[in-house]
């Protein structure tokens, strides 16, 4: 598939950004999100990387291109811009390390890499963690980081219950089985003032307040071209 088909099978999810407050309180104009040609050439080689592999090992039950951008990678850049609306990476070495002060992003129970791998193409100022228990997904997680070049991103292959790193300015999940269980651990993961974003169906979204009810839980945002699908975005209490 080529760049330009990849750019217009996205577009769906490119709408425009989160309305964001001025220093005087009222809403600033929104924008389109648009992706630049290296993003777009980062998610190609992603993509081609994700199929091949997929040929062995069962990294997605999606096998279509097409349906790769806009069910996985669709999903993920539409949650990557509602969550860093301002951090856009256009011109930034995707090898460059990022500084010191960037947020820590987790992505657990990344599988496949989403949606933690297309948030670091769109903010690559972030550093990413992906946690992937199952040893040849994070055995492929290593290699589309080596592949992609990027740096400020690392795979831990293990349970998320041992995981020895700091806690997050966010905690990303999607498509993960039994949520009762996974969920109480994200949130330990989440720093003081972090977040927790979850990609779910709409049903889920009740029993997910109800599990976490320390989270002050916005509104659920619909995913483009899907009928029940959700972006629900959880903070920490001051």
């Amino acid at each position: 598939m080529d760049d330009a088909r990849i750019a217009e099978l996205l577009t769906p999810f490119l709408g425009e950004s989160p309305r964001r407050r001025n220093h005087e309180g009222s809403a600033s104009a929104s924008k389109v999100a648009v992706l630049t040609p290296s993003q777009v050439r980062y998610i190609s080689i992603y993509i081609d990387l994700l199929v091949r592999w997929n040929a062995h090992i069962n990294l997605t039950a999606v096998r279509k291109p097409e349906e790769i951008v806009t069910r996985h990678f669709g999903e993920s850049i539409f949650a990557a811009r509602h969550l860093f609306p301002e951090e856009r990476s256009t011109g930034i070495d995707p090898s460059s390390r990022p500084p010191a002060s960037a947020p820590h992003v987790i992505d657990l129970g990344s599988g496949a890499g989403f949606p933690g791998l297309p948030i670091k193409i769109w903010a690559i100022r972030v550093h990413l963690t992906l946690i992937e228990a199952n040893q040849k997904k994070g055995t492929f997680l290593r290699e589309a980081i080596r592949s992609l070049k990027l740096t400020g991103a690392d795979v831990f292959s293990g349970r998320a219950e041992v995981f020895p790193g700091p806690k997050a300015a966010l905690v990303t999940l999607r498509a993960v089985e039994r949520l009762e269980l996974i969920l109480p651990v994200a949130a330990r993961l989440v720093g003081s003032d972090g977040r927790m974003a979850i990609l779910v169906g709409e049903a889920q979204v009740r029993g997910i307040r109800e599990m976490l009810p320390g989270l002050q839980w916005a509104e659920p945002t619909r995913l483009p071209l899907s009928n029940n699908r959700v972006l629900i975005i959880g903070s920490q209490e001051p």
